[in-house]
């Protein structure tokens, strides 16, 4: 591409092609979804809890919300301290030599409330060398769990061939001034591509199944005295979440059409019992849907996960990753690896294999999960939403609550 240098033309040249993709996207909307089977487009909310009611004014769940009743942990059989084997799992981080002071404080709280119970191996990965102390200092953090500290193919984390790196740098522009966090640190962008479709093909996870995504400045609250890899392994369950939440829609614009061609020509891949209407509510922030062109931005906060690799590692979803990294949105635009999961999940995996780990505590900020128990030892207040100000309609459980279950 020849590129004029006066920054009054070229803007506008940027400008006029991602407007212009945008149009073709949408103009294509009507017939895409004319295409996409009747199974999604007939949906029935069975299995959500009619008895649950938001507050008129909208936002958090506040005196309606289940974290306020007593808990008492998931029903089944749960195995204890020595009760039964490990399965194939790890507590999994992807994190830099410069957040060490955050990641062991993160550490420390899930060593506290949980793993010293269990020592379940942790697994760090970075796109560069971690350092020495950075070893030393988690591998003492880990008590008599296992380490290991890995790097990212640099295959899997520089930006694809295809994408153009002069739209890329216009359409951090047109971000920023939509006020879209991070649009343009580079940086993130590949971290959201590779936690939607990389991580899971590392090398060092490659016969792991189970993984406990953490994150550097989180907080654990509750005392968890189960084994949750086994839990989910015995329970048919696939994938476990904490906070549910609306994502900004000036980020995914195109995500979703995007979704919608791909489901138009692979009807075969969405399960029979998915979670389409949580996917696609209208009726709640109307105009969150309307900006992501039919998509409610509901999704799963993943900077936890509890999760199944396999599933990631599915035809299903490895197809639809394909589908989406091809068309750029991680670059272009900012799709971040939550809405990519949740939509993944929400269209391709029974919506009964997904777990609300309700008795976890669990801070990022500025959100909360804190239950109503004795074993957080008032470290968390049951219920709390958030710390911050104006955020409580950023809530979005209450539909997952009525449209799925609270299970």
């Amino acid at each position: 591409m020849v590129l004029m240098q006066a920054n009054g033309i070229v803007r506008p040249i940027f400008a006029l092609l991602l407007l212009s993709s945008l149009i073709l996207i949408i103009y294509n909307f009507s017939a895409i979804t004319a295409r996409v089977p009747p199974l999604l487009t007939n949906v029935v909310s069975a299995g959500g809890h009619s008895r649950f009611h938001r507050p008129n004014t909208g936002g958090s769940l506040k005196g309606h919300d289940p974290l306020l009743e007593p808990e008492k942990g998931p029903a089944g059989k749960l195995y204890g301290p020595g009760e039964i084997n490990r399965t194939s799992a790890t507590l999994l981080s992807l994190v830099r030599n410069n957040e060490l002071d955050g990641m062991l404080q993160s550490m420390k709280d899930l060593q506290e409330t949980w793993n010293n119970k269990f020592s379940y191996p942790w697994t760090f990965i970075n796109d560069e060398e971690f350092t020495q102390e950075f070893k030393d200092k988690t591998t003492l953090a880990a008590g008599n769990a296992k380490t290991s500290y890995h790097t990212i193919p640099k295959e899997d984390w520089d930006i694809p061939s295809w994408i153009d790196p002069d739209l890329v740098k216009e359409s951090a522009n047109i971000l920023k001034e939509k006020k879209v966090q991070y649009a343009k640190m580079s940086s993130y962008h590949q971290m959201c591509r590779w936690n939607s479709g990389k991580f899971y093909h590392h090398p060092a996870l490659k016969d792991i199944r189970w993984y406990w995504r953490v994150e550097p400045k989180v907080h654990f609250f509750c005392d968890v005295d189960y084994d949750v890899f086994r839990y989910m392994e015995d329970n048919g369950k696939s994938y476990g979440f904490v906070i549910n939440i609306y994502d900004s829609p000036e980020s995914i614009e195109t995500l979703w059409p995007n979704t919608l061609e791909f489901i138009a020509e692979h009807p075969e891949y969405i399960h029979k019992n998915n979670a389409m209407q949580w996917l696609t509510d209208s009726k709640i922030r109307p105009e969150h849907n309307m900006k992501a062109h039919g998509y409610s931005t509901c999704h799963f906060w993943s900077n936890f996960e509890i999760g199944d690799m396999n599933f990631w590692r599915s035809k299903a979803y490895e197809d639809y990753f394909a589908h989406l990294d091809r068309a750029g949105g991680f670059f272009y635009e900012r799709w971040g690896d939550a809405p990519v999961h949740s939509i993944g999940l929400g269209l391709f995996e029974d919506r009964d294999k997904i777990h609300w780990f309700r008795d976890i505590g669990y801070q990022h900020i500025p959100y909360f999960n804190c239950p109503s128990s004795p074993k957080c030892h008032k470290r968390c207040q049951a219920g709390r939403f958030t710390d911050g100000q104006g955020l409580d309609q950023e809530d979005c459980r209450a539909n997952w609550f009525e449209m799925v279950h609270m299970d």
